[in-house]
């Protein structure tokens, strides 16, 4: 008669169960982090620097897209600009255990880099776009000591000095007018007027912030069908448009942002179904979603 025998149940677990590890742990190796965008012009061209902890990433990917989109939704991403660069780090990550390490969205007054927008923070891919005023050749290339990731752009083109407006946060809360303030930005002589809104959904530069300065945007995520004849300019809201009850918006940053221009007496503004109150004649105009 055959008898089975049964194994010990040391012998059954070292043969269902794995090893465990010996000496110490083992760890995921370290993700950099991104803690610091920079951008400075240089001669001839502009520069936009990523700096990051902990080592460089491994994929840099860097190319002109048509749209900025969203890593995880695909979702256009707000981005003022003619031309926008996205920048994609992998792996790499923009927060730590208390949040963001660098802001989403920064701009910045140089030739041709006007704002860098973050689009992407998630499964340790990283990606930023930078809205340019135009599109020209990018060089790319890393430093260390601190880790660094370098962009390029070539600015050799000719820029004057505009006015754009923003909403003085602080005066408004105050109740002491005036509560729009110029700011001067460089735009490209031949297209000033798109130059000017561009700089204008762009925003305020990170010090002007930090004194109180801000895009009233009413709604509003960009611009299109811009025109200048017979002393009217006219500009179009694209994304949205609400006053949400207020007696200012976005129309008292653009109006005086655009009648600054010699060719400009007054401005219409469209809502983004082409509406607008006076849309004939010689006068300025608010769609009725800009009244309080």
């Amino acid at each position: 008669m055959r008898i089975s025998r049964l194994l010990p149940l040391a012998v059954l677990a070292a043969l269902v169960l794995p090893a465990a590890p010996t000496g110490s742990a083992a760890t995921a190796p370290a993700v950099p982090t991104l803690v610091g965008i920079q951008a400075a012009r240089h001669p001839g061209f502009d520069r936009v620097v990523f700096e990051f902890r902990g080592g460089l990433p491994a994929s840099r990917r860097v190319r002109y897209v048509d749209r900025l989109l969203a890593d995880a939704s695909g979702l256009p991403v707000r981005i003022a600009g003619r031309a926008v660069l996205r920048v994609r780090f992998e792996a790499a990550r923009a927060h730590d255990a208390h949040g963001s390490t660098v802001p989403g969205r920064t701009a910045f007054a140089l030739p041709d880099v006007m704002t860098t927008v973050r689009a992407g923070d998630f499964e340790s891919v990283t990606t930023y776009g930078i809205g340019l005023a135009k599109r020209t050749r990018v060089h790319v290339f890393t430093l260390r000591h601190p880790s660094r990731v370098v962009i390029d752009l070539r600015a050799a083109f000719p820029t004057v000095n505009r006015k754009v407006w923003f909403l003085d946060r602080n005066r408004f809360l105050a109740n002491e007018p005036p509560f729009f303030t110029p700011r001067l930005r460089p735009v490209r002589p031949s297209t000033p007027g798109t130059g000017l809104m561009d700089r204008l959904f762009a925003g305020p530069l990170t010090a002007e912030k930090a004194g109180g300065l801000r895009l009233l945007r009413s709604g509003a995520r960009g611009f299109s069908h811009l025109s200048i004849t017979d002393g009217v300019a006219r500009v179009r809201l694209t994304g949205g448009c609400t006053s949400h009850g207020s007696t200012v918006t976005i129309a008292d940053e653009i109006k005086p942002t655009l009648r600054q221009l010699a060719a400009v007496r007054w401005v219409k503004i469209y809502d983004l179904a082409g509406h607008t109150e006076r849309p004939t004649g010689h006068s300025d105009s608010v769609p009725t979603c800009l009244e309080p």
